[in-house]
């Protein structure tokens, strides 16, 4: 699956494991438990939940937003 973190210092691009939105929301929320600021937030999520970080590219159609500002997840309407 392809997640795209999208905050106010940076959009990212993360690649990892299925697993659905509510699973997704307790990574998250685990994941910003521990994370000091937004800038750290994508490796620590990787680190933790065995993803990995890919290239950012807008054309790539994700799976999930995470919006780390409103901390909202939603799948994109293409």
């Amino acid at each position: 699956m392809i997640i795209e973190i999208d905050g106010y210092f940076q959009s990212v691009m993360l690649t990892g494991r299925k697993c659905t939105k509510k699973q997704l929301k307790e990574k998250y929320l685990k994941a910003k438990k521990h994370s000091v600021d937004g800038k750290s937030f994508p490796e620590l999520f990787c680190r933790m939940h065995h993803f990995d970080r890919v290239p950012y590219d807008s054309e790539i159609e994700v799976d999930f937003v995470i919006d780390t500002d409103t901390d909202r997840i939603y799948q994109p309407s293409y």
